[in-house]
């Protein structure tokens, strides 16, 4: 309006019709926070704990667990900070023997690190896919698009990624070298997203 582009009526207008335009992105985030509400009430996180301490026998598979309980969780709840609160005290616990050693050698188990980076990975990749998180309405919102149609369409790029890394994460159960397991991922990457190419071309060709 300083500057003449605007006149004072234009600008009051725009205002309200500012307003009209985040009502639907205001309700989204009030159902949404009423979901978390309704999943915290319930105890999901007291559920997961226990279904992922019962799941410690499976030890060299412990990474790739904590990866597709962290996307579920994450998913569900629509965020990944959450997610965070609930599964990291969790590793924490499991390995508490491993830990309590730490103040003795001075150095942190290679499977806590890995289990850590996985609960991250995880609850990150499913607060992305999640449609009742905060991040993604407001995304759509802030694009002007439709809400499912913002979820839909980013699903098949997260969910590629994510199985490239639940692949990973199994390597890394087993082999617990950094450069093993981030060149495996590499290669495995690459080899799906060629492999994605050639059935796109052939699908244009025919």
């Amino acid at each position: 309006m300083l500057r003449g582009v605007l006149k004072f009526t234009e600008c009051m207008d725009s205002i309200a019709a500012g307003f009209r335009q985040m009502v639907p992105a205001i309700l989204i985030l009030t159902f949404a926070w009423t979901l978390k509400s309704v999943t915290n009430s319930l105890g999901a996180g007291v559920f997961v704990s226990g279904v992922v301490k019962s799941a410690t026998a499976l030890s060299f598979f412990l990474p790739l667990i904590m990866f597709v309980v962290a996307i579920g969780l994450a998913f569900a709840t629509g965020t990944s900070w959450g997610t965070f609160s609930i599964l990291i005290p969790i590793i924490t616990s499991v390995f508490s023997v491993e830990l309590a050693n730490t103040a003795v050698t001075g150095e942190i188990p290679p499977m806590v690190v890995i289990c850590i980076s996985a609960c991250l990975a995880g609850a990150v990749c499913g607060d992305h896919c999640s449609p009742i998180s905060d991040t993604t309405i407001m995304a759509s919102t802030g694009a002007q698009c439709d809400h499912v149609n913002h979820v839909s369409t980013q699903l098949p790029y997260a969910l590629t990624v994510a199985a490239v890394c639940a692949v990973g994460y199994i390597i890394s159960g087993f082999v617990q070298n950094v450069f093993v397991v981030m060149g495996s991922s590499v290669i495995l990457m690459i080899a799906t997203l060629l492999v994605m190419r050639m059935i796109m071309s052939r699908r244009d060709k025919a």
